[in-house]
């Protein structure tokens, strides 16, 4: 049985980013100083840096979403879960968890389920091959409203970018609600997540 763990307590996270960021910055400003040294190795410590930055970039990503779902969904843990999965399988997806803002008149509706969020279900949806997959997920209340949801596309162009139909349309219904919508590339598998009229690239916290 999954666990139903609520979203996290924010507060040692933030501490926590604050914290890596102090000692990044102390280590951006060593990096600085030492510059004029003639043994230092530079693309090294550059390497680690960068390595540094990932993983507060991560956990960043991490307190982002959570703090954005904790009002409106108790089923985190679940979710994530079902993006990780989707992703390793590079199973195209799109997940709309509805926050404040009604969405029912900027999509055009699919197929209701009124059922309880899994990470098992969420994978059969976006199956290829299913009558469901082709479309989004729309989640209310911690319940899977309806599935072969489709979201309006954006307008916008982006530069020495290609987006795919399920990045446009996250960005789309992003840039009319509040909603936040999660994307699992089909071609990579990589997740991201769009919310008020932008897109980001992220490793779903564990």
């Amino acid at each position: 049985m999954e666990s139903e763990e609520k979203c996290r307590d924010l507060t040692p996270q933030m501490h926590e980013i604050k914290t890596r960021l102090v000692s990044i910055s102390k280590d951006i400003h060593a990096l600085i100083a030492s510059l004029d040294q003639e043994d230092i190795d530079i693309l090294k410590d550059i390497k680690t840096l960068s390595k540094k930055l990932t993983d507060m970039a991560n956990m960043a990503s991490s307190y982002h979403l959570n703090r954005l779902l904790a009002p409106y969904t108790h089923k985190c843990n679940i979710i994530f879960n079902a993006v990780r999965q989707l992703s390793s399988k590079r199973k195209g997806a799109l997940i709309v968890i509805q926050r404040q803002d009604p969405i029912e008149d900027l999509i055009t509706k699919g197929i209701p389920l009124s059922a309880e969020i899994s990470s098992l279900l969420l994978d059969s949806i976006f199956h290829v091959g299913t009558p469901l997959h082709d479309g989004a997920v729309l989640i209310q209340n911690d319940i899977i409203f309806s599935a072969a949801n489709i979201l309006p596309l954006t307008r916008k162009t982006y530069k020495h970018v290609k987006l795919g139909t399920r990045h446009r349309a996250a960005i789309g219904l992003s840039e009319k609600s509040d909603a936040l919508i999660f994307v699992v590339s089909e071609e990579t598998g990589k997740e991201s997540f769009a919310y008020h009229g932008s897109i980001y690239t992220f490793q779903v916290p564990t």
